[in-house]
């Protein structure tokens, strides 16, 4: 059944993990399983097997159904065994899942939506938007002198004044100096959070002044904002899960929303980045520290081992950090929780 199998790409997963264990089946899974609308590949494959990050393992492509490694709402996956070793498979394709030919320049118009591998509402804007920089980065960069008319508030709809170089970009995201991070180990400087205001139109540049058009905003735009190039990137929805190349020990060091307690589908900061290896899809388990106990003879404080108590996937990657969607969570998880090989 494994889930999400379906992968989309789960050919190259294939290759590409190298898992340390053989997947296995929950207790009392079932032999079908029919995909509907809001299913993503994780969500499917916990329901059959105890480590979901596992499942293109187990994925079987079925060559004679085109496009064998996307899956859509209404298909039928089936689990079946091939040389003993559990597979799932798609045994029914819905036949609005694929994809029509129209006449006269065949051109191929999906009809249904895939499913994608982890929740994106939950990190579509952490993609596109919002960004790990250095200082030298930001304080570089063109920043907004005033609006139109003068006004020192400005939002979607106006027009504003900047100042610096704007090269031959055609549109500029507009930025806010935000979290300053650092490693909570070696107090190393890791990366400033440069949050996303609003993205805008160069419409003219005279000099070192640059004429913008706000397109959208997401709060007022002040003086001193800074413009950054847009980074439209596709919204990818095949994060294939895999297991860090070499090892990685650090931490959660924030959560984006503010909260004490982190559950599912949070997103969090964790103190590795590519400098460590680290790349999108790769899984990581989140241990709880041990509490500390008095050892009734001697009095001593002793610390007891950390605990396993969620799985997060990084998508997105800087050079000393990156961002991880919680996918699974035993317990409310906290800031400083660690972060290691599943």
């Amino acid at each position: 059944m494994r889930k999400l199998l379906l992968g989309l790409s789960a050919m190259l997963m294939l290759g590409m993990q190298v898992a340390m264990a053989q997947p296995e089946l929950k207790s009392g899974h079932p032999d079908q399983y029919t995909v509907v609308k809001g299913d993503t590949l994780w969500g499917i494959s916990s329901r059959f097997l105890d480590s979901p990050w596992l499942w293109p393992e187990i994925w079987h492509a079925n060559p004679q159904i085109e496009n064998p490694h996307l899956i859509y709402p209404g298909d039928v996956l089936g689990l079946v065994y091939i040389k003993g070793l559990p597979k799932v498979t798609t045994i029914k394709r819905n036949p609005n899942g694929g994809v029509i030919k129209l006449s006269p320049k065949a051109r191929a118009t999906p009809l249904t939506t895939a499913i994608p591998a982890i929740p994106l509402d939950a990190i579509s804007q952490f993609l596109n938007e919002s960004r790990i920089v250095d200082r030298e980065e930001l304080n570089a960069a063109p920043y907004v002198l005033i609006g139109k008319g003068e006004h020192l508030l400005t939002g979607a709809g106006d027009d504003l004044f900047a100042r610096g170089d704007v090269g031959e970009y055609k549109s500029m995201g507009i930025f806010r100096s935000n979290k300053t991070y650092v490693d909570p180990e070696t107090n190393e400087f890791l990366g400033l959070e440069a949050k996303s205001i609003a993205k805008a139109k160069v419409k003219a540049v005279n000099g070192e002044v640059v004429t913008l058009g706000v397109q959208r905003s997401n709060s007022e735009i002040l003086q001193g904002d800074r413009l950054l190039p847009t980074d439209d990137r596709t919204i990818n929805s095949m994060f294939y899960p895999s297991e860090p190349e070499g090892e990685v020990n650090g931490y959660m060091i924030d959560v984006v929303n503010g909260v004490s307690q982190i559950g599912q589908y949070a997103v969090v900061v964790i103190n590795k980045g590519e400098r460590d290896g680290v790349k999108e899809g790769n899984v990581l388990a989140v241990y709880k520290k041990g509490g500390i106990v008095q050892d009734p003879y001697t009095k001593e404080k002793i610390e007891l081992p950390a605990d396993r108590a969620g799985v997060l996937m990084v998508f997105r990657t800087f050079e000393k950090m990156s961002y991880g969607l919680v996918l699974r969570a035993l317990r409310p998880l906290s800031l400083m929780d660690e972060v290691r090989n599943p």
